[in-house]
């Protein structure tokens, strides 16, 4: 379980990381999202509470601790799936080389990740 919380904590912080991108990339346009960058900040409140619910149920080894793993981990290839297809149709934002290698290591460590915790699920 400890591997896994250590998994979980660097998939957190390139997710995070990746919003920061997303808020200098205007993420908000890409998305047609209302608010602009108030809204896009208020919506990441509730966001980033949900991923740190999440560290500390890992780290009290709680029931639904591997499910909140899970949805991190769909998380990042939700958001590695979605970015190259923008970018596959020509999009202009996150061609960056940091940024694109923030998305490549969310997949890695989300593909790292789901493993993991399937594992886990599946050996109690």
């Amino acid at each position: 379980m400890e591997a896994l919380l250590w998994i979980y904590i660097i998939n957190a912080t390139l997710l995070i990381v990746h919003e920061i991108d997303s808020a200098y990339w205007h993420e908000w346009k890409l998305f047609k999202l209302p608010g602009g960058i108030g809204g896009f900040l208020l919506i990441h409140i509730p966001l980033v509470l949900l991923i740190l619910f999440g560290l500390v149920q890992l780290c009290h080894a709680g029931p639904q601790s591997l499910i909140f793993s899970l949805f991190l981990s769909a998380a990042g290839f939700l958001a590695f799936i979605l970015h190259m297809t923008f970018l596959a149709r020509g999009g202009k934002e996150f061609r960056e080389p940091v940024s694109i290698s923030i998305l490549i290591a969310i997949m890695v460590v989300s593909f790292l990740q789901t493993g993991l915790t399937v594992y886990l699920l599946a050996n109690g």
